[in-house]
């Protein structure tokens, strides 16, 4: 099976840049695998995108080697399945609170006797299965290198915290950085730097590495995603594909109205 370079990035002890697609489009998805992504996640629950769409971006993220993975909207199995199914690497699933959500969400994406996935691997055999076996190395892997990655960004999910690092499966945590802002009775955007907030974000990347478990985080700059590593986080995703669109265009209409104004 095609080897997980996220896991090998962690293992080193290094940090993964991730690429986030929100934008319902395989061309964009295109574009954003070949900037030099370690990985790129599909945003099933606030970008703009179905299983169809989603279906064709991974295909899309497929020509180059960047590893894909695929925020759910929810901890619902179908979902998931079917993410894995398509050729997901890996599940990011928001608002995981609890122990036994966190176990419900790991036994949806490994195969028995580790969980309950039900085997019908319909493009991943293709995509991740190896082509010298045909695919039918798919199932054998696909426990080792998929990864689980719960979302923590609620006082629920931070009280919890130690526990849901224990459940046997986790690969990884997310932090929704204006979910957690937000829980904590701060503005989503302009509140992640409240002193409660980052006093949260601190007790979450301490128990990640307490039990050796890589912490990510999405950021909306360079400056945030480069202190976010210099702190621990082993994975930041920086932006997404609609705000570089936003921005730059920005930019550019901007310019040029000012230098015919000048003129």
């Amino acid at each position: 099976m095609r080897k997980n370079t996220v896991k090998e990035i962690w293992q080193s002890g290094g940090a993964v840049l991730n690429g986030w697609c929100s934008i319902p489009s395989s061309f964009s998805a295109e574009i954003m695998a070949h900037q030099g992504f370690d990985s790129i996640t599909i945003d099933m629950q606030h970008g703009l995108v179905d299983y169809q769409t989603a279906t064709t971006m991974l295909q899309a993220i497929s020509t180059t080697s960047v590893i894909p993975f695929t925020r759910v909207p929810w901890n619902d199995p179908g979902f998931i399945m079917k993410a894995l199914d398509a050729g997901s690497y890996g599940i990011i699933c928001p608002m995981i609170n609890t122990v036994e959500e966190a176990e419900k969400l790991v036994a949806a994406c490994k195969y028995p006797p580790v969980g309950f996935r039900s085997f019908g691997p319909i493009r991943a055999k293709y995509y991740a299965g190896g082509a010298t076996h045909g695919g039918g190395d798919y199932h054998n892997h696909a426990n080792d290198e998929t990864l689980v990655i719960p979302q923590i960004e609620t006082r629920e999910a931070i009280a919890n915290l130690d526990d849901i690092l224990q459940v046997p499966g986790i690969g990884g945590i997310y932090v929704g950085p204006s979910d957690l802002a937000m829980a904590l009775g701060s503005e989503p955007r302009k509140g992640q730097n409240d002193p409660n907030v980052v006093e949260a974000r601190k007790t979450i990347l301490e128990a990640c590495k307490h039990h050796g478990i890589p912490a990510g985080i999405h950021t909306n700059s360079t400056d945030v995603a480069v202190n976010m590593i210099k702190q621990g986080f082993q994975l930041t995703s920086v932006q997404s594909d609609d705000r570089f669109l936003m921005a730059m265009a920005k930019q550019e209409v901007g310019a040029i109205r000012k230098a015919l104004e000048d003129n």
